[in-house]
């Protein structure tokens, strides 16, 4: 299992540097000084000249790129933010708690909804509530959050008023940004639950439990479920990353101080260092949430553990 673990962190490495080399890229090569946007349109050629050595404009690509990520590894620098001077990796630390928050709550609503409805309309295969809840899963997945955002902010924020329309504070302000956010997650959660148990329902093992006399309800939830989880928790892993770009995108709608916000102003201000941090940060993140995902699968799969336990790759 240790060994399992250790080449999946290894396999990390390489995509967030492929990650970190292309947004650094990215922001090298895009138009613009950002000596110039820092000292402003009065500034003199000498003024951004001095600047610019002391920010190491000057350098060449890849030894700006080597110094950034050596800052990184051996320090946690992501660099100082051009427009307010402070450290990149202080202001993220600050933010993330926020995203992260609304991110995990929102994987809480998809998990606590999406997987029930995905059962009931593989249990109720072609009737009315699997209708209803395939419906309620192609509602989930066209909707663009910043669009239900606002509807939901518009509804029930400012006409009934029954919750905060944005800010940060105790729960009610985190209801409206985690109903945005968790619909898509809702849609795809539902969508691989019932496509996974009904492949499992249809098995030999489950029609000889029924054969048995068995109980519906345990046949369901503890043979057809269990067997069932392994492509819905590779699934909850990859909803994980898409609700955390949706966690980035309802910031902006509920004017949540994290990451999202972060990088919208740091994009408008052309803040380098801010977005490439930002950026890598989430990349490490999600690279996180998909080892956690990896090992996850050796305790629901015994076949795994016993696989790794005999030193199999």
């Amino acid at each position: 299992m240790k060994k399992f673990i250790g080449k999946r962190i290894l396999m990390m490495i390489p995509v967030l540097l492929g990650v970190a080399f292309l947004i650094f890229a990215i922001m090298s090569f895009t138009p613009g000084d950002p000596a110039a946007i820092i000292l402003g349109s009065q500034a003199t050629p000498e003024a951004i000249q001095e600047l610019r050595e002391k920010l190491g404009l000057n350098q060449s690509f890849l030894s700006r790129f080597f110094y950034y990520i050596k800052g990184i590894v051996t320090r946690f620098d992501f660099g100082t933010s051009y427009i307010n001077g402070r450290n990149v990796q202080d202001e993220i630390l600050m933010r993330f708690s926020y995203t992260f928050r609304v991110a995990l709550l929102s994987m809480a609503f998809a998990l606590g909804f999406g997987i029930p409805l995905g059962i009931t309309a593989a249990v109720h295969r072609n009737t009315w509530k699997d209708r209803v809840s395939m419906t309620i899963a192609l509602f989930g997945i066209s909707m663009p959050t910043f669009w239900f955002g606002q509807m939901l902010s518009i509804i029930f924020a400012l006409k009934l008023g029954l919750l905060p329309a944005s800010g940060v504070g105790g729960i009610r302000y985190y209801i409206l940004p985690c109903l945005a956010v968790s619909m898509m997650g809702i849609a795809a959660m539902a969508r691989i639950t019932r496509s996974s148990m009904l492949e499992v329902i249809r098995s030999d093992y489950i029609t000889t439990a029924r054969a048995k006399g068995q109980e519906e309800r345990k046949i369901i939830y503890k043979h057809a479920l269990r067997n069932a989880l392994i492509p819905v928790v590779t699934q909850a892993g990859a909803t994980f990353g898409i609700l955390l770009g949706g966690t980035l995108v309802a910031e902006t709608v509920f004017a949540i101080p994290g990451l999202g916000s972060y990088m919208v102003t740091s994009i408008n201000s052309r803040d380098y260092p801010a977005i490439q941090g930002a950026v890598i940060f989430i990349a490490a993140v999600f690279g996180v949430v998909m080892l956690l995902v990896d090992i996850l699968y050796a305790v629901i799969d015994p076949r795994i553990r016993v696989e790794f336990s005999k030193g199999g790759k």
